[in-house]
């Protein structure tokens, strides 16, 4: 699915398995999770297998993923990237540095926020634009809200290593024509960075009972 919001100098891949392929852990990541649950280790692996997919398709080879601070992924040097990962449903997506600054992407599950959560995560313009939709089953605007600022803070994280709350990042989703379960958002900052946009554009796409929203940040946008 993933693709799908994607450009072309995007590489991408992703798996509605649950676990990687069998030993395609490096031992440096299998330490990361040496003391995760299963479906962490699981998860963990068949991202990972997504990103090395990715790396071959711009010609690199296989290379560990390792984690940074707040559990950024550390690409090979030249490219950045981000992946994604919920129940049922794993992705990567890598670029090189030259052509993209950076991309976020992330995937949730179609389907209603565990309560209390809608509060915490929106901002009252984003629960007005979203009040006659909020409730709707083909797609549930609070968990696609959710994926949208994971999207944006996984965008802005990498460059500025500021954290970014829910409530600095203003989310106003636009249908498709014709089509009500794809089409693109924007996102407004409060916090700003010197360098860094305040405003980001990107897409998002609800098929197959995921909500998936990515961004991706040319190489010549600045602020």
């Amino acid at each position: 699915m993933i693709e799908r919001l994607l450009p072309a100098n995007v590489a991408c891949a992703d798996t509605y398995e649950a676990d990687g392929p069998p030993g395609s852990l490096y031992p440096e990541e299998a330490l990361l999770v040496a003391g995760s649950v299963d479906k962490r280790r699981h998860e963990f692996a068949a991202a990972r297998a997504c990103a090395r997919r990715a790396m071959g398709d711009l010609g690199l080879p296989p290379a560990p993923v390792l984690r940074g601070h707040r559990g950024m992924p550390l690409w090979p040097e030249g490219t950045v990237g981000s992946m994604t990962h919920c129940d049922g449903y794993r992705a990567a997506a890598l670029a090189w540095s030259s052509e993209i600054r950076a991309v976020g992407i992330d995937a949730e599950p179609n389907e209603p926020l565990p309560p209390g959560v809608w509060e915490m995560i929106s901002l009252p313009s984003e629960r007005a634009r979203l009040s006659t939709g909020v409730h709707d089953t083909a797609v549930h605007w609070g968990r696609l809200l959710f994926s949208a600022k994971e999207s944006v803070f996984k965008t802005w994280y990498p460059l500025t290593r500021t954290e970014l709350d829910f409530d600095e990042a203003d989310v106003t989703f636009r249908s498709r024509p014709g089509n009500a379960t794809e089409g693109t958002f924007a996102a407004e900052l409060s916090l700003t960075v010197p360098g860094m946009p305040t405003s980001y554009e990107g897409r998002w796409l609800v098929d197959d009972g995921f909500a998936v929203t990515a961004i991706v940040l040319p190489a010549d946008r600045a602020a």
